[in-house]
């Protein structure tokens, strides 16, 4: 029964790819509008299109090096699986396959969902809905065909172990885990290429055109304006594509990873599948409840910001009511051990989940006391629109670090049936309690990809010069888009904090079991004097390797990881604040030089902006990026085991805290400046505008680069080291 269950897992891929081509025939047959609105269209898709083109061929060099360095550890020194190069491979390529075709669709969409909203707000609402939906589709569609594939794949191509049977599939699920690297490193040059794009152009708009000239950015007047809605697209929509697909393939490996390690010691095969393909399968389900969920999203004419939130939070809280249900069904019909203790697990997950998302609404969104209170600081300057700004991230951390630990123990308590003493079962339950969380993920990414969507089409009805009614309408939809894209960030972040712990976790067993490959035996020095022989339990592996507090590799390897969070946050705001920089000063010029663009007799050049933050994006992603994938090797190579426990507990703790404080300040400060736009304290144009604008200008490179990018660096030094183990393990200096 177990293996026929299994083939639900492609089943439901293919679903999800069926629906997402559905969604985007659907969304073609929408009118693109007036022949200035396609015109707008076609620049924007021109210009992102060129960008993840240059992108790739960037990332395409930097994954040739890497395979060949894994071939050379594979084939050379025999330090890793022969399959590692070829997995690590599709991994990246389906990581950016679903970031293209999402971004793709979002290009042909915005145009269609202003046109929309000249009829009605919920024609505005479902065009940009269901496109968003596109790419949540094609994310855990293309996600869960690769982990089936693979199974697929290495379950005909490796043999059974002779002397005990269930390290096959060990072997199988940590292979797996290769592919989930080449997903993370795709995703981090994504996520870091398209925040430095996206944030100049957006810099650029706001200082020169919104404080400085006083236009609006999205105004035709402003040359910035088509580069700002290009970096939209590749960099909340391609960057959190690939983004969420690394997570969600992260999630599920390190779980099934963790899930064959919990039974290699009882030999007892057949759970040993079922624990394997227990997350794959609440993720198949979560795709068919994610696409009923999509289908429910409506609403009135009309609607006011709460109306908006409650149609979204529909088909969200829809969808993961009904996975609660599904994975007690599913895990009985596998009769995994502790199969209710476990669902609970999943159950955990989801809330955690919840609560992240409905703290960082609270925390960001317009519609509540936070953000308007940081809008009301305005009156004293953008001094303290920043100060108020940072405080209110800080304090934002609170709820969601509570509940990841929370979600920790509980997740561990129930998966270990109240015995904490059984390690690997409590961490398989962390395990799956990350899988829990993104099991519905096919309509959160939608809500979440909505929201560029969204922007982009009130950009569009800015320069098309559509009326008051039609932006009253786009901007309703789009300041729902700043909230939904906090949430998404804040779902994000707290997802990769539990990935991360079963990545870590994924590690350890990795380690463990290779010293049990030693003879299938090892010595135990017990007591100094007496010594036993046994297979590797999890103390062992503590006690051969001194992973303790004391040990003064693993505290140095702690504050590595801990410093590795803020050197790539400096490393990228830094690069934004250069190419921002470069940005400011050519939107200048063209005021200054091309003489009729504010009085509308001449016509920006676009095209030069575009280039600015292309070239910008290029240049300065590539170090940060490769410092995620040096960090792990370099520590391993000189500290060891214990000090790349270490790196990935002090960059996980770090960085988990930091991207929430980063993302939800934000996301405060944009809704701060969209709170003051509908008119209060003064509105448009004001003192308390100019301040939020100020204030929202330094939580772009916060929301949309550094914060962001901060979960795949915690997820993508995990993977690192996982990959790196053997090459840590034969060659570490200490």
């Amino acid at each position: 029964m177990e293996s026929s269950l299994f083939w639900l897992i492609p089943a439901s891929s293919i679903l999800a790819l069926i629906l997402a081509w559905y969604f985007y025939k659907q969304m073609m047959h929408v009118s693109e509008g007036t022949e200035t609105m396609q015109k707008i269209a076609s620049h924007v898709r021109k210009g992102a299109m060129s960008y993840l083109k240059q992108q790739y061929k960037v990332v395409g060099l930097v994954f040739l090096g890497l395979v060949i360095l894994f071939s050379i550890m594979a084939y050379g020194f025999n330090l890793q699986n022969p399959w590692v190069p070829v997995a690590f491979l599709t991994g990246g390529f389906f990581s950016g396959l679903s970031g293209f075709l999402g971004m793709k669709t979002a290009t042909y969409a915005s145009a269609r969902t202003a046109n929309a909203a000249r009829t009605s707000l919920n024609g505005g609402l479902t065009v940009a809905f269901r496109s968003g939906a596109v790419m949540g589709l094609v994310v855990v569609g293309l996600g869960l065909f690769d982990i089936s594939f693979w199974y697929i794949l290495l379950d005909y191509c490796i043999p059974a172990d002779a002397i005990n049977p269930a390290n096959k599939l060990c072997i199988i699920t940590t292979t797996m885990l290769t592919f989930g690297m080449g997903a993370s490193t795709q995703a981090l040059f994504a996520r870091v290429g398209g925040g430095i794009y996206t944030k100049a152009a957006d810099v650029g708009a706001d200082l020169v055109g919104k404080v400085e000239a006083g236009i609006p950015e999205d105004d035709p007047r402003n040359p910035a304006t088509i580069a700002d809605n290009v970096g939209d697209n590749v960099g909340d929509v391609a960057g959190m594509g690939a983004d969420l697909y690394e997570s969600y393939c992260g999630s599920i490996l390190a779980t099934s990873a963790l899930g064959a390690a919990a039974f290699i010691g009882s030999g007892d095969i057949d759970m040993q599948f079922k624990a394997v393909i227990a997350p794959m399968l609440i993720a198949a389900v979560g795709i068919v409840l994610s696409i009923i969920g999509i289908f429910s999203v409506r609403t009135k004419e009309n609607a006011k910001m709460k109306d908006l939130l409650k149609a979204l939070s529909l088909g969200t809280n829809l969808s993961s009511i009904l996975i609660i249900a599904a994975t007690f069904l599913i895990l009985w019909a596998l009769q995994l051990e502790n199969w209710i203790y476990i669902s609970c697990a999943v159950v955990i997950g989801l809330l955690v989940g919840v609560i992240i998302g409905r703290s960082t609404e609270y925390y960001t969104s317009q519609s509540y006391k936070p953000t308007q209170k940081l809008s009301e600081s305005g009156k004293t300057g953008p001094a303290t629109v920043i100060i108020s700004g940072i405080g209110l991230g800080m304090v934002s951390t609170t709820i969601p670090v509570l509940a990841v630990v929370l979600g920790i123990i509980l997740s561990y308590w129930f998966a270990s049936g109240f015995d904490f003493a059984n390690i690997s079962m409590g961490l398989y339950g962390i395990g799956i309690a990350a899988v829990g969380m993104l099991s519905t993920l096919g309509i959160t990414l939608a809500t979440d990809a909505y929201g560029p969507i969204a922007d982009n089409a009130g950009g569009n009805a800015e320069m098309s010069e559509l009326g008051q009614e039609v932006r009253k309408r786009t901007d309703a939809l789009d300041s729902l888009g700043n909230t939904t894209a906090a949430t998404g960030k804040g779902f994000a972040i707290g997802s990769a904090a539990l990935t991360g712990l079963a990545l870590l976790a994924s590690y350890i067993e990795e380690i463990r079991i290779g010293l049990t490959r030693i003879g299938e035996e090892i010595l135990i020095f017990a007591d100094g004097s007496m010594i036993e022989t046994h297979k590797a339990t999890f103390v062992d592996f503590m006690y051969y390797y001194d992973v303790t507090l004391m040990n003064p590799k693993v505290l140095s390897g702690i504050f590595i990881g801990s410093m590795m969070a803020f050197l790539f946050c400096g490393f990228t705001m830094n690069a934004v604040g250069r190419a921002a920089a470069h940005m400011v000063e050519e939107v200048r010029r063209q005021f200054r030089e091309i003489k009729g663009i504010l009085t509308g007799e001449a016509e920006p050049d676009y095209a030069r902006c575009v280039a600015i933050s292309t070239k910008g994006a290029q240049r300065e992603m590539v170090f940060p990026s490769l410092l995620a994938i040096i960090a792990p090797i370099a520590t391993g190579l000189i500290f060891g085991v214990p000090g790349v426990i270490g790196l990935l507990i002090g960059g996980l703790s770090s960085g988990f805290v930091l991207a929430i404080f980063m993302a939800n300040a934000g996301g405060a400060w944009d809704n701060a400046k969209k709170y003051v736009e509908e008119g209060n304290f003064g509105g448009k144009g004001g003192e308390v505008h100019k301040a939020t604008v100020v204030g929202d200008t330094v939580g772009d490179p916060f929301k949309d680069t550094s914060g962001p990018s901060l979960n795949i660096l915690i997820k993508l030094m995990s993977m690192v080291a996982i990959v790196m183990a053997g090459l840590t393990v034969a060659w570490s200096l200490f």
